[in-house]
């Protein structure tokens, strides 16, 4: 019998059909929180679909979006894990709500503009299974700006460097699900840290591993790429990593002198390109 459903919501689980893991493949649960993303949402969906890691199954969180949205899920009903589509309390309240539904042994969070690529999954899980003790698995990811400015960000978790900074690329990253059930989920009194602020509460105690491959692409803005996300930073080290207060001010007031210079940078990157020149200038 298929299961009801209170609100708007649909894909396969509703309809009996479970993603399971098998023997040496794991189930990978792909997140997404989504809100009037009309415009990225197929290209999205076509990422995960097109992995060729054969256990998936992917949980999409729309927040009440009124642009057309709910009628691509519902075009990719049969292709989903689950959908569904209701106010919430921005993206890691949504993030929560999908790790309450996620059967995955390992779970990644993949923005509505953002795309895994060609192998991603499968490239994950073959380091899963050639370091078994790690909990997050992260990569590198291409950074792209509507500029045109692009990049690779992403290096290996290393502490104490990262109650400093937030420097490994969290769009795809793999998290174990029994580190969720160590550290809890996300904090939602954050708008656009608690990705961080969730990483830094294992502070030198997370087993991480690291490949230097690309396998996502994320698009520039929101609050991650703002001021707004610098201060939620600060407060996140100080408050979950144990960063000195003095410390933590000073290391926001430099980022916060980058970030104003962000725009030169770009266009020095860019004609630096432009000519075959290696930049290194970063934003």
């Amino acid at each position: 019998m298929q299961a009801v459903c209170p609100s708007k919501c649909g894909g396969k689980r509703l309809k009996g059909i479970l993603d399971e893991s098998s023997t040496g493949q794991p189930l990978v649960t792909v997140i997404t929180a989504i809100y009037n993303g009309q415009l990225h949402v197929e290209e999205c969906l076509e990422s995960v679909l097109h992995q060729d890691y054969p256990n998936i199954e992917h949980i999409v969180l729309d927040g009440g979006s009124n642009d057309g949205t709910v009628d691509v899920l519902r075009r990719y009903d049969d292709r989903i894990g689950f959908w569904n589509s209701e106010p919430d309390k921005g993206v890691y309240d949504a993030w929560n709500k999908g790790l309450s539904k996620a059967r995955g042994e390992w779970i990644c969070f993949l923005g509505v503009d953002d795309q895994l690529l060609p192998g991603a999954v499968s490239a994950y899980m073959k380091l899963a299974a050639a370091n078994p003790q790690a909990e997050y698995l992260s990569s590198q990811v291409r950074w792209v700006h509507p500029s045109g400015y692009e990049r690779i960000i992403g290096c290996p978790w290393a502490w104490p460097e990262f109650s400093r900074r937030m420097y490994v690329a969290h769009v795809g990253s793999m998290h174990r699900r029994t580190l969720y059930d160590r550290l809890g989920v996300y904090d939602t009194s954050y708008r656009s840290a608690a990705d961080y602020e969730l990483l830094l509460r294992a502070r030198g105690q997370l087993k991480a591993t690291h490949m230097s491959i690309t396998t996502a692409v994320m698009q520039a803005g929101g609050l991650s790429n703002s001021s707004v996300a610098l201060a939620e930073e600060k407060r996140a080290k100080i408050a979950a990593g144990g960063r000195n207060k003095a410390l933590a001010e000073l290391e926001f007031r430099f980022a916060k002198a980058k970030f104003v210079l962000r725009p030169l940078r770009r266009a020095l990157g860019r004609v630096a390109a432009r000519y075959g020149l290696t930049s290194v200038l970063s934003s």
